[in-house]
C-alpha cells in the first residue's frame, strides 16, 4: 500500500482489521487460556512487529548520537532521526516540518507549551480555559501556572451527554482570557470536539488556542491547517509508536519567539562562558541526547498508520462503535457514560453492583484486556457522581469477535455479583 496523508486520502476500501491483527505479536498470545482481546487502545496501542523491528535495528546496525558527529554512523542515524518530522508534518497536515518539535509525548508537550509560550504572557487575574472533560495532563500544568502566577482557571461544562456548547466556550472567553487548552477526543467519553469552531471563537477574541490530538490522531484524519489552531499534540505510543516519544507542532513565528523549555546540549548556536545564543526551532526546544530510536520508531508507527489509512480506521472503528453500542445496550443493569453525537471509538460504562476494578479482573481472567479507574480525568468522573468506569477503547486491530468477548466478559460479571 502507498502512504498518502490522511488529507488526501480518496479510497473507502475497507479495512481487514483480522488480518491487520497479525501485523501484532502480543496480539497473537493467548490470556488467561483464551484469545486475547485487547481493548485499552485509548491507554496504549499495540505495536506491530515492524515497529518494533525499526527500533531494534537502529541499536543493532547504525546507532549513534545525532548532529555532532562526522563518521558515517552519525550521519545515518542523524538523516533517519530529523526524516521523521517530514512524516509527523505530513501526518497532521503542518505547513513546515520546522514546526514539528520532538517531546515524550503529550504531557510534556503541554507543559512545554505552558511554562514557555504562556508563562511569560500571564499576570495577576488573567485566565486560561479549559474544559471539564480535560485529561489530567490538560488540567495540572495550568493548575500549576495559575498558583505561581495569579492567574485563574476558568472550565467550560459538559453536559450529561459529554458534550460541550460552543456558544458557552464563548461566552466564557473574557478581556483577561490568554489562553485557551482543549482535548480534541476525550479519552473518557469518546466526544469528538468541534474544534475547528472552537478554535474560529477563540481567534476571534484574540485568544491563541492549542488542541490536544492524544486521542485524535491514532483515530481519524487530522489537519492542523484546517483546525487552525495554534499549538497542536499528541503521542506515539497511541499511534503505534513506542512510548517515551511524542511530538508538539507550533506556528513557526510562535515557536521562534518562545524561550527555551529546558537547557543544554544541543539547543544552542553559540556559547561562552558570558552569554548564550539559542538553535533556531525546532531544535531549541530539544535539550541533550534525546531519544533516537524511540523518534525512528515513531516514524514507522506513523508510516504503518498513513498506510492502513486513517480515513478507513476512522470508518471500522465507527462500525465497531455503533455494533458495542447495540450490544452493550441490551444488557439489563449497565449504563454507558457519554453519549455525544459525535463521538470516536471509546465506551465507558458501569455495571449496577459491580466495582469497574473487580469488572477488569474478572474480564482479564475471560482474555479481555479493559481499562478500570477514573482514567486520569476524575473531574468527569465527579461531574457524572462516579469514582470510576470500566472503559472499552478500539484500534484498528479491532474487530468484532473483540465486542463479543466484551460481551461475554460482562455476563461473567453479572453471573457473579448477581
Amino acid at each position: 500500500m502507498s502512504a498518502v496523508s490522511p488529507f488526501q486520502e480518496t479510497t473507502d476500501k475497507p479495512l481487514d482489521a483480522e488480518a491487520l491483527k497479525r501485523d501484532f505479536p502480543i496480539l497473537q498470545q493467548p490470556m488467561s487460556g483464551k484469545p486475547l482481546a485487547f481493548l485499552d487502545s485509548a491507554a496504549s496501542a499495540q505495536t506491530p512487529e515492524r515497529v518494533i523491528e525499526a527500533e531494534a535495528r537502529v541499536y543493532r546496525e547504525y546507532y549513534a548520537n545525532i548532529h555532532r558527529g562526522v563518521y558515517k554512523l552519525s550521519q545515518q542515524a542523524t538523516q533517519a532521526y530529523e526524516g521523521v518530522r517530514a512524516k509527523v508534518r505530513d501526518l497532521i497536515n503542518a505547513p513546515d516540518e520546522r514546526e514539528i518539535v520532538y517531546v515524550r509525548g503529550t504531557t510534556e508537550a503541554i507543559n512545554l507549551v505552558a511554562h514557555s509560550f504562556v508563562r511569560p504572557r500571564l499576570q495577576a487575574g488573567d485566565e486560561i480555559l479549559i474544559t471539564e472533560m480535560e485529561h489530567h495532563s490538560n488540567i495540572v500544568p495550568w493548575q500549576v501556572l495559575a498558583e505561581e502566577t495569579g492567574a485563574h482557571l476558568v472550565v467550560v461544562p459538559i453536559d450529561d451527554n459529554g458534550e460541550i456548547d460552543p456558544a458557552d466556550f464563548s461566552a466564557r472567553i473574557s478581556e483577561r482570557t490568554k489562553f485557551a487548552s482543549v482535548v480534541h477526543v476525550s479519552n473518557v467519553l469518546g466526544t469528538i470536539n468541534p474544534v475547528e469552531d472552537l478554535t474560529r471563537r477563540a481567534h476571534e477574541r484574540g485568544v491563541p488556542i492549542l488542541v490536544d490530538g492524544a486521542q485524535a490522531v491514532p483515530h481519524r484524519p487530522v489537519d492542523v491547517q484546517a483546525i487552525g489552531c495554534d499549538f497542536y499534540c499528541f503521542s506515539a505510543h497511541k499511534v503505534y509508536g513506542p512510548s517515551g516519544i511524542g511530538a508538539l507542532w507550533g506556528r513557526y513565528e510562535l515557536l521562534a519567539d518562545m524561550p527555551p523549555y529546558q537547557s543544554g546540549g544541543d539547543m544552542i548556536r553559540y556559547v561562552t562562558l558570558a552569554k548564550t545564543e539559542y538553535a533556531k526551532p525546532p531544535q531549541r526546544f530539544e535539550a541533550g541526547t534525546p531519544n533516537i530510536a524511540g523518534v525512528i520508531a515513531m516514524g514507522e508507527g506513523i508510516d504503518y498508520l498513513r498506510e492502513v489509512g486513517p480515513a478507513a480506521v476512522a470508518r471500522h472503528e465507527q462500525a465497531l462503535l455503533a455494533y458495542a453500542n447495540e450490544r452493550l445496550s441490551q444488557i439489563e443493569g449497565l449504563r454507558i457514560i457519554g453519549n455525544a453525537e459525535n463521538k470516536a471509538g471509546v465506551i465507558s460504562f458501569v455495571i449496577d453492583g459491580a466495582h469497574p476494578h473487580d469488572m477488569g479482573t474478572i474480564m482479564d481472567q475471560e482474555g479481555v484486556a479493559i481499562r478500570a479507574g477514573h482514567h486520569c480525568a476524575q473531574p468527569v468522573m465527579d461531574h457524572f457522581g462516579l469514582a470510576a468506569t470500566a472503559r472499552a477503547s478500539f484500534g484498528l486491530y479491532n474487530t468484532e469477535a473483540d465486542v463479543d468477548a466484551l460481551v461475554r466478559g460482562i455476563d461473567k460479571v453479572k453471573e457473579l455479583f448477581g
